[in-house]
């Protein structure tokens, strides 16, 4: 089935906004193994929170963490970061309408790229992950919490019949492992983790060339 494009994207993620937040809490719960909370742990320094969402993360950034800039394609879902942002009083936050594929960031600029629940989603993961190598400073950290293609052949066979209707309606590959486009990309593999139900979810601890 054709991946939507990013046009799509915005429109899928603008029209479940609202009731985005209460939908994957649900979800990381009980399949995933809440990721988000392990995710933001690894991030230091200067960091790019891509398809940042609605800001679930954000809140979430320890003391190691100097300042964080949020990408995603939809307005709808940035509204919500924006004003998590103001009730959280996030003064080190900030939040921008953006393509992950084609980022305005300039080069070796940050210290972690950090991405929940976003290669299942985006276009040309390759190109993101791309974009990723390009914004590192050398050596800098690239850390996923995804989920993909679970460790059960039988779970992973259910996966594949949903996957044309979830693309549809969600903009969701569930079974796109995201480690090979990180590969690609050139970056050092340091931790694969499996977790959460069945396998399905994959964390990912990467990092640039030195």
């Amino acid at each position: 089935m054709a991946q939507p494009d990013n046009a799509r994207i915005a429109q899928v993620f603008d029209a479940m906004a609202d009731r985005y937040d209460s939908q994957i809490g649900v979800v990381e719960r009980r399949l995933l193994g809440r990721p988000r909370q392990w995710a933001v742990e690894q991030a230091r320094g200067r960091v790019l929170d891509i398809a940042v969402g609605t800001g679930l993360n954000l809140p979430l950034y320890g003391p190691d963490v100097t300042e964080v800039l949020g990408v995603d394609l939809s307005e709808g879902m940035l509204r919500l970061a924006r004003r998590r942002i103001e009730e959280y009083g996030l003064d080190h936050c900030a939040v921008v309408r953006g393509d992950v594929q084609s980022l305005s960031v300039p080069d070796t600029s940050v210290d972690t790229v950090l991405s929940t629940l976003t290669f299942c989603t985006i276009p040309d993961p390759e190109s993101a992950a791309r974009e990723a190598m390009r914004v590192l400073v050398p050596g800098g950290k690239v850390v996923l919490a995804e989920h993909g293609p679970s460790t059960s052949r039988a779970v992973t066979a259910a996966m594949r019949v949903l996957e044309p209707v979830s693309i549809r309606f969600g903009a969701d590959h569930l079974t796109r492992d995201p480690v090979v486009y990180l590969q690609r990309a050139g970056f050092v593999i340091d931790e694969v983790r499996r977790t959460g139900f069945a396998g399905v979810g994959i964390r990912v601890v990467a990092h640039s060339p030195s």
